[in-house]
């Protein structure tokens, strides 16, 4: 498996840590995690525990969006040694979005999200 493959990997796991900090805070804050109605429960959030699942939710669009991204620059014959120095910037890019998400650092998380924007687009403009 190819360096982009494996960040893909990477990238699909870095909502779940977020999803059991988001249950935690839940359960902080209410005494139970209500897993009949989670996302009326998650509403009533506020500060970190809002935060974490802000975090999440972001993690989760930003994977479908490199996954589309690194099946299409496969696809394309874009060499993995060309895509993997994005890829890994992607990574990078997004541990510290969730990190800055959660401990409410707003300008670099504003900031992570751009470099990672950028590691998208450069990787599609490569495979063009």
């Amino acid at each position: 498996m190819t360096t982009p493959f494996w960040c893909l990997i990477v990238v699909m796991f870095i909502p779940l840590p977020l999803a059991f900090m988001g249950a935690a805070a839940r359960t902080k804050a209410f005494g139970t995690a209500d897993n009949k109605l989670p996302r009326l429960q998650v509403a009533k959030l506020d500060d970190q525990g809002a935060r974490v699942y802000g975090a999440q939710a972001n993690a989760w669009e930003a994977t479908i969006m490199f996954a589309v991204t690194i099946i299409v620059t496969h696809l394309a014959g874009l060499d993995p040694a060309a895509a993997a120095p994005w890829a890994i910037g992607f990574v990078v890019a997004r541990v510290a979005h969730a990190a800055t998400y959660v401990l409410d650092i707003d300008k670099l998380r504003s900031g992570s999200f751009m470099v990672g924007l950028v590691c998208i687009i450069a990787l599609l403009v490569k495979a063009a």
